[in-house]
């Protein structure tokens, strides 16, 4: 903590640094140290239960990594504290609303193994929790602050602002509102409102915004009545925009800390005025450095393949994702891969959490997907899972050419995941045709066999009493071994041509995993039809 404090002085004497005149600067600078102690003391008494964290997506898409990222780092801060972490969707721009969004966003968070504790499916305390359904809280929140002052009507035609816009643009400027009808005096107001006059509500901006002290960035502070022009908390349909729901659902559901994306620190300025002019007291905010591609440019939705429904559809796991996602980052003790969520959640440390962009590398989660599905396959109840998923898939790809339903059975694809672990990245790359074999009897021809040996008889008779002299015990290490002096057994063929024989038997292939671990997986009975086909073929072919 003590260090903590050292890099919050440090922010607040180059914030001092930059005022000119003595009596401001002590001012500021007691006020400032009064908040910073305001803030220590706010943190360390929510850790104890009372924190409450938000994930607030616009279900204008669907769940991408940067937004899993963002409500990950929500839930474990929750879970680390021993708070709760909520769902809200903000649905006001009905514009741009994508139909089924919402419910692909909860039901992915769920898949993903973060599940909010409140949110539309789930209700909750301070519900709903959908912001379409809470318009007259603010409109109630709007009119307060009409009557406190704090906002005003704009009857601003859209041609007069897109004039505005262009003149700036002209001019090199950037374009701003001019606050023309914050001027207007009250009965011009009613006798527009009278009139029915199409209008939004403005906030009214004031200088002198205070600074605020973010939990990753330090002492942060944008003067925005002198850049910007005063924003719209109503739109003209009724629906309140980010800036003005976000701060009264944050209020209202008792947001102790909002952790959200780096992007909406330059508007958290504006929101504590907001809260100010309300009479509120502000959560406290961290915002979490971005999240870019590894060459350094940002997350795209338009890149196709950052979604989350996407991920699951190739067979990648939610610990993966999990995983990778935190392991390019910062906020935690160690950065290891194949960590779990509770062992996130155990090594989570906030002040760990730093200002520097996370690079993604996409081709790394391959990697770390290998790494998670060998830990499912060790836990029992987890493999359990997998091979239920493994026999929908092994029907649904091989639907006509599966004629052994052993091939279905819990303990025989059981083996094989535990064979195959630790070489397998994805359950479906058990499906390419590399692995065929395992599921369906392979072709081939006598020619192919003719032109490793002259022996293939032989060889066959050789396997099949190795088979029996083995009987159930068919591991990889004494079938190694079983075979090198199998090969010693043959006349005019070398052991490299008949590992290509068995090969072929076996599998139709001239390559995959061993020959020792093909028979370990295929177990003895279809190992013996394979190769009595083998002496079939090679009898017909004489």
């Amino acid at each position: 903590m003590s260090s903590w404090l050292t890099s919050c002085q440090c922010h607040l004497d180059k914030l001092v640094s930059l005022r000119r005149i003595v009596s401001p600067i002590v001012a500021c600078h007691r006020r400032t140290k009064l908040r910073l102690n305001t803030a220590v003391g706010r943190c360390c008494s929510t850790v104890q239960g009372e924190v409450r964290v938000r994930f607030a997506p616009s279900p204008t898409g669907f769940l991408h990594l940067g937004g899993l990222r963002t409500a990950l780092y929500n839930y474990i801060f929750a879970k680390k504290y021993g708070g709760s972490f909520i769902l809200r969707l903000e649905d006001t721009d009905q514009s741009r609303l994508v139909l089924g969004a919402a419910e692909s966003i909860e039901d992915m968070l769920e898949w993903a193994g973060i599940p909010p504790d409140e949110s539309p499916r789930r209700g909750g305390p301070v519900g709903p929790y959908l912001q379409s359904q809470r318009l007259d809280l603010y409109s109630q929140t709007a009119l307060q602050l009409l009557e406190s002052g704090h906002a005003y009507h704009c009857f601003c035609s859209s041609q007069r602002l897109e004039l505005l816009k262009k003149e700036a643009l002209r001019s090199g400027q950037t374009p701003r509102y001019d606050n023309r009808c914050r001027h207007l005096r009250a009965e011009q107001v009613q006798e527009k409102l009278a009139q029915g006059a199409p209008h939004v509500i403005r906030f009214r901006l004031e200088v002198g915004i205070e600074p605020f002290l973010d939990q990753i960035f330090g002492w942060n502070h944008h003067e925005v009545a002198k850049v910007e022009g005063d924003p719209v908390v109503i739109k003209a349909d009724g629906f309140p925009t980010y800036h003005l729901a976000n701060i009264v659902d944050d209020h209202y559901m008792k947001i102790s800390h909002v952790l959200r994306g780096s992007e909406w620190l330059i508007s958290t300025s504006k929101h504590i005025l907001m809260y100010r002019a309300l009479g509120w007291q502000p959560p406290t905010f961290g915002h979490l450095p971005l999240l870019l591609n590894r060459d350094g440019s940002k997350l795209s939705k338009r890149q196709g393949d950052i979604f989350i429904e996407s991920f699951r559809r190739d067979g990648f796991l939610p610990e993966a994702l999990l995983d990778i996602t935190t392991n390019c980052g910062s906020g935690f003790n160690t950065n290891q891969m194949g960590r779990k969520l509770d062992e996130l959640i155990s090594e989570f440390k906030p002040s760990r959490i730093t200002t520097h962009s996370a690079l993604l590398d996409l081709k790394k989660l391959p990697e770390f997907n290998r790494i998670h599905l060998q830990q499912r396959i060790e836990e029992e109840q987890q493999c359990n899972l997998l091979i239920k998923d493994l026999q929908g898939q092994i029907q649904e790809v091989y639907t006509a050419e599966v004629l052994d339903q052993e091939v279905l059975h819990e303990g025989y694809i059981r083996r094989i995941l535990h064979l195959r672990k630790g070489h397998i990245s994805t359950l479906s790359e058990l499906l390419s045709p590399v692995y065929s074999y395992l599921w369906v009897r392979p072709s081939f021809s006598s020619q192919q066999v003719a032109a490793l040996t002259p022996e293939a008889q032989h060889i066959a008779s050789l396997v099949l009493k190795l088979i029996e002299e083995r009987g159930e015990d068919l591991s990889i290490e004494r079938l190694s071994e079983g075979l090198k002096t199998l090969a010693t057994q043959t006349k005019a063929t070398k052991y490299r041509e008949v590992m290509k024989v068995l090969r072929l038997a076996l599998s139709g292939l001239q390559q995959g995993p061993s020959v020792a671990e093909m028979m370990a997986s295929l177990g003895p009975a279809e190992i013996r039809h394979r190769f009595q086909n083998l002496l079939l073929l090679s009898e017909t072919s004489e």
